[in-house]
């Protein structure tokens, strides 16, 4: 039984190793577009919300947004998971995906003690979810474009100007957390556009 452990084990290593020798395909640019445009939407809605915002009501909103934009990003995922996907691939998804949990639990867990309890302090809020983004996205690096590293950058630099800059801000805007998530996602769908569609493309002709 040792032995059959040992190669077992051995057998998920190489998997492992053979998961970063390539890029993961399961990211697509337009869903994760339509989720930066989910964002962006979303900003504009409660633009027109009478001011100032509750931070208890706009926390709930902005993490409805999230659970929508989530679900339409890693829409084909789930579908090839379902449909398509060998045991291999599938394996490979939960790996990939599983990366950015971590930074998506701590964001949840930091939301939910924080909203309630400090209304105050909800003003971080933004700066926190982009900085956590970003911590995700360079999670999933070793399995991502090259070129994710600059998108995961751009959160962090949102997420510290959002906290820097919240000092001399009186009110929440929606477009603290719009604004950045859209143009990261927007960037994000530029990144996977460059370097499936774009590089197949002028590979076949």
């Amino acid at each position: 039984m040792t032995e059959v452990s040992d190669a077992l084990e051995q057998i998920e290593a190489i998997h492992g190793h053979l998961a970063k020798s390539e890029v993961y395909r399961g990211w697509r640019p337009l869903p994760v577009a339509a989720s930066g445009a989910i964002g962006a939407a979303a900003g504009a809605y409660q633009s027109m919300w009478a001011r100032p915002l509750d931070p208890v009501a706009f926390t709930r909103f902005w993490l409805g947004v999230a659970v929508l934009a989530l679900l339409v990003g890693c829409a084909e995922i789930a579908w090839h998971y379902a449909r398509h996907s060998s045991t291999s691939e599938r394996r490979r998804s939960r790996l990939v995906v599983g990366q950015f949990v971590p930074a998506l639990g701590a964001g949840a867990c930091l939301t939910v003690a924080i909203a309630p309890f400090a209304p105050s302090f909800a003003m971080l809020l933004p700066g926190v979810w982009a900085l956590l983004f970003g911590v995700g996205i360079f999670a999933a690096r070793p399995y991502l474009p090259s070129a994710s590293a600059f998108v995961a950058a751009f959160y962090w630099v949102a997420g510290l100007t959002l906290l820097w800059t919240c000092r001399s801000v009186t009110e929440l805007s929606p477009w603290m957390v719009g604004v950045p998530f859209s143009i990261g996602q927007l960037l994000a769908a530029g990144v996977l556009y460059w370097t499936f569609e774009r590089r197949s493309g002028e590979e076949t002709t």
